[in-house]
């Protein structure tokens, strides 16, 4: 059974289709793994149990009736910054409103496919930071290291889908908060073209840094999640084609405006992932993109630091927040219109500089992260921008991508010291999510890591061991 809570989104659909398993023993499966391992983990932070109960065995009478869908039957979580009807998206705050009356767009999608909604997914304050530790709800810790983080802010996502307590999971990236709890979490995580995935009712958050899309734990998972929520592009079967020979640069640069230094480890996966590549026949080159001194981190941090402003801004208690997101937001109100308008009006220009790396290579190879996550509680004493000048170090190659809104995706690389996967970063064209998914499936075929699993995934006599 452990097996099967591990087998991934895609198989579990198959499982459900051929009867291999039903949908409320499925279902089942995951609630019992929550019960007993999430305690530690804490990557719910609610877990929609009658609900979903009662769409598991809508599903089944489906599925025996011989109707097929997608994702039907197939348990899905859902990060908690995107809107569930009937229930409270609480920011990960006290400060939030009541209960919204409607889905958002992803998760109505996501049920027209057919899948069952398992429950929302833990996320730091205001989706701030690349760290899952709240007043209210707690820490959710990495599940292949208790005492770190498992990254943010999709951060309750990574931790789920990695302890084998969902199917897949749904994240949302504007700094990076979906490829940093993938890459920390051994996960395949993809952030799509800037709204391919829809964000309805919350569009253009962050000024348009953000996107919605999965946390896998294999890269046909990601594919069929895009599928059901962007559909007309046949990802699955971009994931199922060879790449053919593709040219990819490598480059360890870091961004400007940022000061970080990428660990030993983290060099290592990139060098070796270059010579997977080398084998698999790419032309791979060490190039780095023409980054515009300051303006790619310049460019974003605006529209963060605003962006949470308008946030708490829409609010009903505001009051209630962590004195950090409180400073973070004032910080983002002391930005002028004129400024945000003069930051948005520069990104085509922006843009075409950095992605003119394209007219020379198809894909752009990084690493995912420059050190591995934090250690829970690392941040409780420390004020807003003492967090960010810290965290930032971390994670120094994610935020470029949002700026420009191409896709890029994250494919698991080893292990550093403390037992914490690590990642490659792969960068691609505007609108090329096929060209990622392909080239991440062969990478997935060369160095497979869906079987990997985390030190806790199992439960005997049910407690942690």
């Amino acid at each position: 059974m452990s097996d099967i809570a591990f087998a991934g989104a895609a198989e579990h659909a198959r499982m459900l289709a051929a009867g291999t398993v039903t949908a409320p023993d499925l279902l089942e499966l995951f609630l019992g793994r929550i019960a007993q391992i999430d305690p530690e983990i804490r990557s719910y932070r609610v877990v929609l149990t009658e609900s979903a109960r009662a769409e598991a065995a809508a599903a089944q009478a489906r599925l025996a009736a011989g109707e097929r869908l997608p994702l039907l039957g197939v348990p899905v979580a859902i990060k908690d910054d995107t809107d569930i009807a009937g229930q409270v998206t609480t920011y990960g705050s006290s400060a939030h409103g009541p209960a919204v009356a409607a889905d958002a767009e992803v998760v109505r999608r996501l049920r027209a496919a057919g899948a069952v909604i398992l429950g929302k997914t833990a996320v730091p304050e205001m989706m701030i930071w690349p760290f899952t530790e709240t007043l209210t709800y707690g820490a959710t810790r990495n599940p292949w290291n208790r005492d770190f983080a498992p990254g943010g802010s999709s951060g309750g996502s990574g931790a789920a889908v990695a302890a084998g307590l969902a199917s897949i999971a749904l994240g949302s990236d504007g700094m990076g908060s979906i490829r940093i709890p993938s890459t920390w979490c051994g996960l395949f995580g993809i952030k799509p073209q800037r709204d391919r995935v829809p964000t309805a009712p919350h569009e253009n958050s962050w000024c348009g840094l953000v996107a919605n899309g999965p946390l896998a734990r294999t890269v046909e998972d990601a594919a069929l999640f895009l599928d059901v929520t962007a559909p007309g592009h046949d990802f699955v079967a971009a994931a199922t084609r060879p790449p053919g020979r593709l040219r990819i640069a490598v480059s360890r640069k870091v961004p400007p405006l940022v000061t970080a230094r990428v660990g030993a480890p983290q060099q290592a996966a990139v060098t070796d992932a270059a010579a997977v590549l080398r084998e698999l026949g790419h032309h791979v080159v060490e190039r780095d993109p023409d980054y515009p001194l300051g303006s790619v981190y310049g460019h974003a941090l605006p529209r963060y630091f605003r962006g949470v402003y308008d946030d708490v801004r829409a609010l009903p208690h505001p009051d209630r927040l962590d004195s950090r997101t409180r400073a973070f937001a004032r910080i983002g109100g002391l930005i002028p219109q004129r400024r945000m308008e003069s930051v948005l009006a520069a990104e085509p220009a922006i843009a075409a500089r950095v992605l003119s790396i394209f007219d020379e290579v198809d894909v752009v190879i990084t690493p995912g992260a420059a050190t591995g996550p934090s250690r829970i509680g690392a941040y409780q004493r420390r004020g807003a921008i003492s967090t960010l000048a810290r965290v930032a170090g971390r994670v120094p190659f994610q935020a470029m991508c949002n700026v420009t809104g191409q896709p890029a995706a994250v494919v698991p690389w080893g292990l550093d010291g403390d037992g914490i996967p690590m990642s490659i970063q792969l960068m691609g064209r505007p609108f090329d999510e096929a060209t990622l998914l392909s080239l991440s499936a062969q990478l997935e075929t060369a160095r497979p890591w869906a079987n990997r699993r985390p030190p806790v995934h199992t439960v005997p006599h049910g407690s942690i061991r």
